[in-house]
């Protein structure tokens, strides 16, 4: 049995925070209906290509990334009888999570006091891009701004003065990714103090408040030092060496944790001398003489190629590693012995990370099409084939 084997979720959420979410909620074991307008669906159902399938069959691999595990109801709550078909479904749910505007699912009563008062059990989940107050509540939000606001690619990229030097957005958009993460480690909480007290909850998330969290050591280094932390391109503000280097053939990535890690690697670049120089004895001296001591390292990389180094690293108990393209990332023997990658009704995508008791905690349902499961789940409700008809007839219902 997985551990939310039982919880009912309904996802009202789109594009990426929510449905990362609830993805990992279906990843644990819970039933997650999706509810998608009619025809259309969530929007990342078009952001391609690339493209899976074919013809009006074919769905973009975006929304391939966030939506296994569950099912999809083409239910159109902008009119009266579909919003009721919600009211329904959240009245038998455990867990619903929303991404939209604040205050924009009250004119339907689908928000957060209408439906607890109608079921207080149900924990409530809003996703917004600033929160459910403050100066900014209203504003949309969306991660590419909130990377920028949030003060993330202030110190992403290389500095300034340097090729191609400047601010840079992280390759994947974190702060939605982040965000639905601590949403669902909100909604667990939540659903274990419910346990205690019968009570449901309201979760206000906002992805600026969790990029802000997720500064993590460089909000900190912020916070103490009065000075706002540099773009550092692909070293470190806090630990030397902690970057590529370019060996005979090709980079590679040293990751030099304390100063025991950083003896041996004196020792492997055949200058002992270096761990006992009080310029680079301790980490904070090699951060106070950065560029000598990395120059003296680089060359040192430089007279072998990759496989000399990593053979020796990794003997020494140093992290190094190469730079991997997504494609050789995917097809590294740690990665497949972990089974990172998988195929489900013959769609590829990489699975989940999370390991209970020595099984595998993912979804075996793939992504739905739209409307998939539209008749099941709400025949689960008590309607019957007239019901659904009308419902169809009156574009109510989708699929």
């Amino acid at each position: 049995m997985k551990p939310l084997a039982g919880v009912k979720v309904l996802d009202l959420s789109r594009v990426l925070a929510g449905p990362w979410c609830t993805q990992l909620l279906a990843d644990l074991g819970a039933e997650v209906v999706k509810v998608e307008r009619p025809r259309s669906g969530d929007d990342t159902r078009h952001w391609g290509p690339p493209w899976h399938g074919e013809g009006d069959e074919r769905v973009a691999a975006y929304f391939l990334s966030c939506n296994r595990g569950k099912k999809s109801a083409a239910i159109d709550f902008a009119q009266p009888d579909g919003t009721a078909l919600v009211r329904k479904l959240a009245a038998e749910a455990d867990v619903l999570v929303e991404n939209f505007r604040v205050g924009g699912l009250a004119k339907f009563g689908l928000d957060a006091a209408s439906l607890r008062a109608a079921n207080p059990r149900l924990v409530y989940a809003s996703i917004t891009g600033f929160g459910q107050d403050g100066p900014y509540a209203d504003r949309a939000g969306y991660d590419f701004m909130i990377q920028a606001m949030g003060g993330l690619m202030s110190i992403t990229g290389r500095p300034d003065g340097e090729p191609v030097g400047g601010p840079m957005r992280v390759g994947v958009a974190v702060a939605d990714l982040f965000t639905g993460m601590y949403t669902a480690v909100a909604v667990l909480a939540a659903l274990f103090r419910r346990e205690k007290t019968g009570e449901g909850a309201h979760i206000d998330m906002a992805l600026l408040d969790t990029q802000l969290a997720v500064l993590a050591n460089q909000a900190s280094n912020f916070l103490v030092s009065g000075e706002d932390p540099p773009r550092q391109g692909n070293t470190h503000p806090n630990i030397v060496p902690y970057q590529p280097f370019e060996a005979a053939d090709r980079p590679l990535v040293i990751a030099v944790g304390n100063d025991r890690q950083f003896a041996r690697l004196a020792e492997l670049a055949a200058h002992p001398e270096w761990a006992s120089d009080p310029r680079f004895a301790t980490n904070s001296a090699r951060v106070a003489n950065r560029d000598e001591i990395v120059g003296l390292v680089a060359e040192a990389i430089r007279a072998q190629p990759a496989a000399y180094w990593f053979d020796r690293l990794e003997a020494a108990g140093i992290p190094a590693g190469p730079i991997n393209r997504i494609s050789e990332a995917i097809a590294d023997i740690q990665a497949q012995h972990r089974h990172m990658v998988r195929t489900i009704a013959s769609v590829p995508m990489v699975g989940s990370p999370v390991r209970i008791d020595g099984e595998r905690s993912d979804s075996d349902l793939p992504p739905p099409a739209l409307g998939e499961h539209t008749d099941e789940i709400l025949k689960q409700l008590g309607l019957g084939a007239s019901d659904l008809a009308r419902l169809r007839d009156l574009d109510v219902i989708g699929a």
